[in-house]
């Protein structure tokens, strides 16, 4: 049996659920979610037509400390290109395209999530 997820463990996977109805509604097919390595994990590996996108979802009830994309801080950035090349490399996309996205949510509450979606916000060495 597994344990009840905590309350933040909740409200990330909430986040999650919201950034792929988001990323569906634009025509991305969702490939995976969650996917862990030893160096680090993706949020989500999407397909935009012939390139496959790797999101980081980051969400923040509130702003007060700035923004959630402001958040992906150049060690983050680092693991995820790590973690990107592993996925790739072991489902063969090595000579595909690939990008690097972050979904933020801000808010929550009665009017729901304030979505913003950062496109190529990062490169493969993590820039």
């Amino acid at each position: 049996m597994r344990p009840e997820p905590n309350g933040a463990a909740l409200r990330g996977r909430d986040g999650e659920d919201a950034a792929c109805a988001y990323l569906t509604e634009l025509g991305l097919t969702v490939l995976e979610r969650n996917f862990r390595c030893r160096g680090g994990e993706i949020d989500i590996v999407a397909l935009d037509r012939d390139t496959t996108v790797f999101v980081e979802v980051r969400q923040r009830s509130s702003d007060s400390h700035g923004a959630s994309v402001e958040t992906v801080t150049g060690a983050k950035r680092r693991r995820i290109v790590q973690a990107a090349r592993l996925y790739a490399a072991t489902r063969g996309l090595s000579e595909t395209p690939i990008r690097f996205d972050v979904v933020s949510l801000d808010g929550r509450g009665a009017r729901g999530w304030s979505v913003r979606h950062d496109r190529d916000a990062f490169d493969a060495t993590g820039r």
